[in-house]
């Protein structure tokens, strides 16, 4: 999950590698550095820690250059010190990898018996040994690359520059995006579009297990058994100015408070506001037809689609299993031929996503895919595709790209009812309508955010915290708990209500919050005979709902969140934010960094 940039032309090379690693740092911020060629020789500035490290270095001893690779690392293998920060390389050659290279123990002990000498942990390091070993038997670097990249097993993205070919810079991909960026005199190597989105619009990407040469003018793509191919260019919807935070203190902040206009891109562009119906792209299979649907994300997007599985089964009658990808991915369960494969993903680059996607097709189902990303792996690996719109998020723990998933799943769950003639038009209709207020609401829920900061205090002092959720509000409770625990470093849980007699009951003490997500609904009545139970064991209840919810729960609750009152089908994408924010103010008063938290990074491009 680390990042890649590249550049070669005819201007500085440092200050464009470093503003690419900038839009990258999401991926990975354990370390980073930059290789450029200086009068023909490889040089390079690597710092441990986070990109303004790197960026004093760089300011103390300028790097020289106009062809040059940078890397933003997420620690896989060895410890995140600057010795084993990126580029890695010697004399002949440096590499920046993005990856896991499986094979590297082989390799080391292959190339250290024939004299190669490692300084560092990482695997990475062997790319470079193997490539240095290769040059040195009178390979040219083409040539030394492409036998290098058939020797290599696992998931990479690569870019490496040589000594003494100052117009060179060689990339592959395999299991991990790679992007080449087209300028004018100047070529560009990305880990994806928005690190390259402020030097070009024009982009290609590199299909799985191919290899580019790129100089000054033009690149050479090369398929997995070295035969030249051709990469269609695009043009890309992202621009620089995309990830700037504003007025607001943080990333995260500033995305908390994009909630409103992303809900509402994406019901304006799924739902007709003339029919109140909803309305889906052109799909190459018939939604009718599909008899049973299997989701499967990470993280935040599993949430999502468990929240989906929910709306599909009560209000389009399909029957829909929902599972975290790194599980599903080798439970290998057998699947119907007639069903749909639905995945959710932020980025389009998650590993165990991909690999659950690239199963459910040789199970021959049908793919959809929830993306923010239309030029991800994802994207161009499924049959068709919904954008949730919702454009860069910066900030580590998701926040609106996880509405946005809501917002998507939830009209497609009712196109799906029309389709298969499950509900009228006139119920679809009013459940668009509840749909189509969620902005509207969202932007009271930010507006009044005096009760949550005031709840954080409480949150800010507690060692663990129990979320419950019924019903579609379930997912949301997870999400709330994940939230905590990713930015403020609190233990948090998520449960089921229903299933706290079995076992989190034994964790409650008047020490303990108890936050429930209990909208006024159908299942409000059972939630609240959950609450009375930990109230009596002393938990300290504190209750997110509307005021009918509120007042009926007055007398147990600690605290209260008045949420504005909404239809129950689309209370969980309302519910979704105030929980949000609440993770974020908590993280202010422990003082955590709330865009980069520690050990994560925002796409997981390996296992």
């Amino acid at each position: 999950m680390c990042g890649i940039v590249g550049v070669i032309g005819t201007a500085p090379a440092s200050p464009l590698l470093l503003d690419g690693l900038r839009r990258l740092e999401y991926r990975g911020y354990d370390s980073a550095g930059i290789a450029t060629l200086v009068n023909g020789h490889i040089e390079r500035r690597r710092a441990e820690g986070k990109l303004v490290n790197l960026a004093n270095l760089l300011n103390a001893s300028p790097l020289p250059g106009v062809t040059g690779i940078g890397h933003t690392r997420w620690a896989t293998h060895g410890k995140p010190t600057e010795t084993n920060a990126h580029p890695h390389g010697t004399a002949r050659v440096a590499v920046v990898h993005n990856g896991i290279i499986e094979n590297h123990a082989e390799l080391r002990a292959e190339l250290e018996s024939q004299g190669q000498r490692f300084v560092t942990e990482t695997d990475t390091e062997t790319v470079a040994q193997l490539v240095d070993y290769l040059l040195a038997q009178d390979m040219e670097p083409i040539e030394a690359a492409a036998v290098a990249f058939g020797r290599l097993e696992g998931a990479y993205a690569l870019a490496l520059v040589f000594a003494g070919h100052p117009e060179l810079i060689i990339g592959a991909q395999k299991g991990a995006p790679l992007a080449v960026g087209f300028g004018d005199e100047e070529m560009y190597l990305g880990s994806d579009a928005l690190a390259l989105a402020p030097l070009t619009r024009r982009i290609a990407y590199l299909q799985d297990g191919d290899w580019v040469v790129l100089n000054r003018q033009s690149a050479a793509f090369f398929d997995r058994e070295n035969q030249p191919v051709v990469r269609e260019m695009r043009l890309t919807n992202l621009t620089g100015a995309a990830i700037g935070k504003g007025n607001f203190r943080h990333f995260m902040e500033k995305e908390l408070h994009e909630h409103p206009v992303v809900i509402g891109d994406v019901l304006h562009r799924m739902i007709d506001a003339g029919t109140r119906m909803p309305v889906l792209p052109e799909m190459p299979f018939d939604l009718a037809a599909i008899s049973r649907i299997t989701i499967s994300a990470c993280g935040s997007a599993f949430y999502a689609g468990l929240t989906a599985r929910f709306w599909l089964e009560s209000l389009a009658k399909i029957p829909t299993d929902a599972d975290v990808a790194s599980e599903f991915r080798y439970r290998e369960p057998p699947l119907e031929t007639s069903g749909l494969g639905l995945l959710v993903s932020q980025y389009g680059e998650t590993a165990d996503t991909l690999a659950a996607l690239r199963y459910m097709k040789s199970q021959r189902q049908n793919i959809l895919s929830v993306l923010n990303v239309p030029e991800s792996s994802m994207a161009r690996a499924s049959d068709a595709m919904l954008d949730t719109i919702a454009g860069p998020e910066i900030g580590v723990a998701s926040t609106k790209a996880f509405t946005a998933q809501l917002a998507v799943l939830a009209a497609f769950t009712l196109a799906l009812a029309r389709a298969r003639k499950i509900l009228p038009d006139t119920e679809i209709a009013r459940l668009t309508d509840a749909l189509l207020q969620i902005p509207a609401k969202a932007a009271e829920v930010l507006a009044n955010d005096a009760p949550i900061k005031a709840l954080a205090r409480r949150i800010a002092e507690a060692r663990d915290v129990l979320y419950l959720g019924r019903g579609a509000c379930f997912p949301i409770a997870l999400e709330g708990a994940l939230k905590l625990k990713e930015i403020s470093y609190i233990h948090a849980e998520g449960y089921a209500a229903g299933e706290m007699k079995h076992g989190p009951i034994a964790l409650i003490d008047k020490s303990v919050p108890v936050i429930a997500i209990a909208p006024s609904g159908p299942l409000f009545e059972k939630t609240a005979s959950n609450l009375q139970e930990a109230a009596a064991r002393g938990g300290q209840i504190i209750v997110f709902s509307d005021a009918e919810g509120a007042a009926k729960l007055r007398n147990i609750a600690a605290e209260t969140v008045i949420i504005p009152d909404t239809d129950p089908f689309a209370a969980p994408i309302l519910h979704a934010i105030p929980v949000q924010m609440l993770a974020y103010y908590v993280a202010i008063l422990k003082g955590t960094d709330v865009d980069q938290p520690r050990n994560l990074a925002k796409s997981v491009t390996v296992e």
